[in-house]
């Protein structure tokens, strides 16, 4: 048990990192478009913005596959594919289980996967609070 508890934190280590490094090269990106065209373009920005949260998601939910997949726990990529992405997003089908010397790891990738997705949403919020602020604000101006 202490063996999964360590390999999880490991696992939840770099996906945080993960998340965090795509978040922050998607901020870098967001500041360098102004305001005026994301509001002005806002379904497209909102789409990229939740694009780009989808493509991180994507990626640590590669992480775990490939620990599954290296460690010789699930013996071909598509089901090591498949089982990550049933744990991560908590969906969990139980089609497709961990043996004893792992199944704890199922449970921990399924809270890292809560954690992020929340991180996400409050993320996408944000962004999304603040082209509509502009907007508003836009329009405030007209009106006077």
């Amino acid at each position: 048990m202490f063996s999964q508890l360590t390999y999880g934190a490991v696992l939840i280590a770099i996906t945080v990192l993960v998340h965090a490094v795509c978040l922050e090269g998607m901020i870098k990106l967001w500041r360098a478009i102004s305001m005026e065209i994301k509001a002005r373009w806002r379904v497209i920005a909102i789409s990229l913005l939740v694009t780009g949260i989808f493509a991180t998601h994507i990626i640590e939910i590669w992480v775990w596959a490939i620990f599954y997949f290296f460690v010789e726990e699930i013996q071909t990529w598509e089901s090591a594919l498949y089982f990550s992405t049933s744990s991560f997003t908590t969906l969990g089908y139980g089609d497709l289980t961990l043996s004893e010397d792992w199944r704890l790891l199922g449970s921990i990738e399924g809270i890292n996967g809560m954690i992020l997705f929340g991180w996400s949403t409050a993320f996408i919020f944000a962004g999304v609070r603040r082209i509509y602020d502009h907007l508003f604000r836009a329009k405030e101006i007209q009106l006077a």
